[in-house]
């Protein structure tokens, strides 16, 4: 039975290592606009993605000629940082033909299995939210209802859908690798700096290439952070995802050299801190020491002089 929505948005928690085991998952259907909705999740076999679809599960039995327009999202929830969350939006038509629409691969298994990701908690629980605003229905087979649909709402329809479509959306390849929007310029910088970069690299699959190029770039912002905003740890792990990405291929000479004087850097710093500190101790304990004395002396001098009066 599906549960009563009166909020158009709803949560599903996929349990990960269930959803390894079978071919297709699906969430408890509710009710928005008086359609039951559900959330579908799947990984092709040969791919390194996670699929997620919102399907319309009382389309299949409608009359073929009933659509409906509706605009929803879909979002995998980071559990430790909101502005990592993956986000997808879309405005479209819903029928018997094409009752499920979605992404085939609205996020890769490596950036959501990876250590510290933040997206499996609970022990292996993914968090999805689902926003769906069914925004209109029509019957195809009447005409008046499609001449007015196409004259009323195209404009909107078109429009709309252009200030939705965010940039960042939108892969783009740059030396073999897709990327977002917000990341070209950084990536052909990359290449052009260091043309060698992925001569040695020889993975086919394009998720997995688009991974690591992604898991690159978070090295490249953390090491570009001032000093005093990365620790020891910070640089600990670094050094392990530089590790695995010259291991897939990468030829990151310069960064690891980046790298190591960071590292020494840090651990001297961190090194004259603590010997400051031990400092900084045994000087306040001297200095309790000190006035320790200076109270006695005193109390000393006051008997002495009430016994020379």
């Amino acid at each position: 039975m599906a549960n009563q929505v009166d909020y158009k948005k709803f949560c599903w928690e996929i349990d990960y290592f269930s959803f390894l085991r079978s071919k297709l998952c699906y969430s408890d259907p509710v009710v928005i606009g008086g359609f039951k909705w559900r959330l579908i999740a799947f990984s092709k076999k040969g791919t390194d993605s996670l699929s997620l679809y919102l399907e319309a599960v009382d389309l299949k039995a409608l009359p073929s000629g009933l659509r409906r327009f509706v605009e929803y999202s879909i979002t995998i929830v980071n559990q430790t940082c909101e502005e990592l969350s993956v986000r997808r939006e879309r405005r479209i038509w819903f029928d018997k033909n094409t009752p499920n629409w979605g992404w085939p691969d609205m996020i890769s298994l490596f950036n959501l299995t990876a250590p510290n990701s933040g997206f499996l908690v609970n022990g292996g629980g993914v968090m999805v939210i689902a926003e769906v605003e069914a925004l209109e229905v029509i019957d195809t087979l009447n005409p008046s209802q499609v001449a007015e649909i196409s004259e009323d709402r195209a404009h909107d329809y078109s429009s709309s859908s252009d200030e939705l479509q965010n940039k960042d959306d939108v892969a783009i390849e740059v030396n073999g690798f897709q990327v977002l929007h917000s990341q070209v310029t950084q990536v052909k910088a990359i290449f052009e700096k260091h043309p060698d970069l992925t001569s040695n690299f020889s993975l086919k699959n394009q998720q997995i290439k688009n991974a690591y190029m992604y898991a690159l770039l978070d090295l490249i912002k953390t090491l570009c952070k001032a000093p005093k905003e990365l620790t020891v740890e910070d640089l600990n792990k670094a050094d392990n995802m530089l590790s695995d990405l010259i291991k897939a291929g990468f030829n990151l000479d310069w960064l690891r050299q980046k790298l190591d004087q960071g590292l020494d850097k840090q651990i001297a710093y961190d090194t004259r801190i603590r010997e400051l500190e031990k400092q900084v101790k045994k000087r306040k304990l001297a200095l309790t020491e000190l006035e320790g004395d200076l109270e006695k002396e005193k109390a000393a001098a006051s008997v002495a002089t009430i016994f020379s009066d």
